[in-house]
């Protein structure tokens, strides 16, 4: 954005351009019956100041008029009076006589006072400020100009050693710099108004009734002034793609406080893995906001009980197992898996218990249902594909949201501008990164142009299968293709409030034998690691944008198709009620 108000709305159809295509009246700024059309037209109708010409020292208004300046036919170069655009017949004093100069002697509109009964007159006076400064702006500029064409004159140069032109120049040079740093102050509050008067259009438009919206919206003007006409139709054509956007905004809106519906507890959630998880050992978790601990009974048949004691509320993972049962550290009372109470040592023994989850094992992995509906007959299969060994089981304490840490797995576009010191690192950034599906609303399909596969399978589990040309060696754009495949598993388990708990699986297709090298967990937990520490800081960013109230979903593109399913899955669960703008959002994405 350049001076964008260099020559404002009231200046323009006041002050010698005659020629402006914005001479329309200044009216439209204080009638709030206008709807904000005309005043969107006038303004947008001040273009702005190409860089180049900014770059070079030299600015050219007629471009505010969106013409371009030829040049003078017999030297090649823009005169003055070209420069600001005023032909002979505009000039008041005629085309020799500086007439010209009336363009920057406008009065400070700061000096004439009078009291702002409005918003339309607070932006009035803004806008009347912003024409006043920024001809102030380019005088500076054109004077410090003038002064570097005069002191180069050939004649003056006569006269002046070698030493004192530079020492003229550099300070030229200097003032030029200063001059063109005040411009850019002046672009920034021309943005900052211009923010100001779309802010009030849109206040405005809300305001009104829906026929008279629309006819707002619709609303023509002369035809006297085609150019203003032109310039209307572009302010409608951005009110309609803002509606539809509103339309996405309402459905992708996910800011505020980190908040996890209960509707997403009545699902089966694998919180630890089988193999962290004996006889001596207890593996206290959270979900969903509760506390609680798991351990294995005498039989070695695994259980999840309230990770608090139904006497004082401590926590019994602080406490030891006693053959097969959870023993409180406070008074020794101890529970079954089942949560029953079955000793209180130095009391009478009373029927006493904690609440107990239902608790079943598959696929390696401990599995619970946190919610009050009746635990689905079937549990996901979570096993690696025929002809994988399992190389590497990971638990983590991630402290994101579980969305935002899903979506940052579903999302691959990110890996050549994060991940560039671990497994994204030298990859190059292609011109079109997609996500491929073979149904309308698919939750699986393939990276474009990566050999990656990639599925989210309900509650919150992220699988992906990566083709490698060679161990370590990303390489070509099927998987199908490839010699070599590292098929990972991630679930995201709503922990606490703005907090994760991660379970990351890696398995290959190859070197099934590496598994047995000592100390070779070791080498996986780093990397997983070093991959999630690029991750975090990006996605904790997210999170603490999204608790100040920013959308994190403010403007999705066609590579966040899989993140956009994943978020239009989890609101359905949590908003029974289906969304007419669900079925529109596909189509955005395609």
């Amino acid at each position: 954005m350049m001076v964008g108000a260099a020559v404002s709305v009231e200046g323009l159809a006041k002050g010698p351009i005659g020629g402006l295509h914005a001479r329309a009246s200044c009216r439209a700024l204080t009638d709030p019956s206008s709807h904000g059309v005309a005043v969107r037209a006038l303004v947008k109708s001040v273009r702005p100041v190409g860089r180049k010409a900014r770059k070079q020292g030299t600015v050219s208004l007629g471009e505010f008029a969106g013409q371009r300046v030829p040049l003078d036919r017999e030297s090649g170069k823009r005169s003055a009076v070209q420069c600001v655009h005023i032909s002979p017949r505009q000039s008041r004093n005629g085309p020799d006589d500086g007439g010209w100069e009336e363009l920057f002697q406008v009065p400070d509109p700061r000096e004439q006072g009078g009291r702002l009964k409005n918003n339309w007159d607070v932006v009035l006076n803004d806008v009347r400020y912003l024409d006043w400064r920024a001809r102030q702006d380019v005088y500076a500029i054109k004077a410090a100009h003038d002064k570097v064409v005069e002191t180069l004159n050939p004649v003056a140069r006569e006269h002046k050693s070698v030493s004192t032109l530079k020492n003229q120049l550099a300070a030229l040079q200097d003032e030029l710099s200063k001059a063109h740093a005040q411009l850019h102050v002046s672009e920034a509050r021309v943005e900052h108004t211009l923010s100001k008067l779309t802010d009030m259009e849109d206040k405005l438009m809300e305001t009104l009734p829906p026929q008279q919206r629309s006819q707002a919206q619709t609303q023509e003007l002369p035809r006297t002034q085609p150019e203003a006409r032109e310039i209307a139709e572009e302010v409608q054509q951005e009110v309609a793609r803002r509606q539809r956007r509103a339309g996405q905004k309402s459905f992708l809106d996910v800011s505020g406080k980190p908040k996890v519906s209960p509707a997403l507890k009545n699902f089966w959630y694998p919180v630890a893995f089988s193999e962290n998880v004996d006889s001596k050992t207890m593996v206290p978790i959270d979900c969903f906001n509760e506390p609680w601990v798991i351990f294995r009974d005498q039989d070695g048949k695994a259980g999840c009980i309230r990770d608090e004691c139904a006497h004082r509320a401590c926590p019994l993972s602080l406490g030891a197992l006693v053959d097969g049962k959870v023993q409180c550290p406070y008074h020794g009372w101890e529970y079954t898996t089942s949560g029953e109470c079955t000793h209180m040592p130095s009391t009478v023994q009373a029927p006493t218990s904690v609440r107990a989850l239902p608790c079943v094992e598959q696929d390696g992995m401990i599995w619970i249902w946190p919610g009050d509906k009746v635990p689905e007959a079937t549990l996901p299969d979570l096993s690696p594909p025929s002809g994988y060994t399992i190389h590497a089981q990971i638990t983590l304490e991630v402290p994101v949201e579980h969305g935002l840490l899903v979506e940052n797995l579903l999302d691959l576009a990110h890996a050549p501008f994060t991940h560039t010191t671990t497994f994204a690192k030298g990859w190059p950034v292609p011109n079109s990164v997609k996500f491929k599906t073979a149904a309308a609303a698919a939750l699986s399909g393939f990276w474009d142009p990566y050999p990656i596969d990639m599925e989210f399978r309900p509650p919150c589990m992220v699988f992906s299968t990566i083709g490698l040309s060679q161990p370590g060696k990303l390489s070509g754009t099927n998987t199908k293709d490839c010699p070599n495949h590292l098929h990972q598993l991630h679930v995201c388990v709503p922990s606490k409030t703005g907090t994760t708990r991660l379970l990351y699986r890696m398995s290959l297709d190859f070197a099934w034998w590496a598994k047995y090298v000592p100390f070779i967990h070791k080498l996986w937990e780093y990397m997983a690691n070093q991959v999630l520490s690029e991750d975090l800081r990006l996605v904790e960013g997210q999170q603490d944008r999204m608790i100040r109230g920013a959308n994190v979903w403010n403007h999705p593109v066609a590579y966040d198709k899989l993140g956009v399913r994943y978020r239009r899955w989890r609101q359905q669960q949590e908003d029974s009620t289906s969304r007419s703008e669900h079925s529109q959002i596909e189509d955005d994405f395609d």
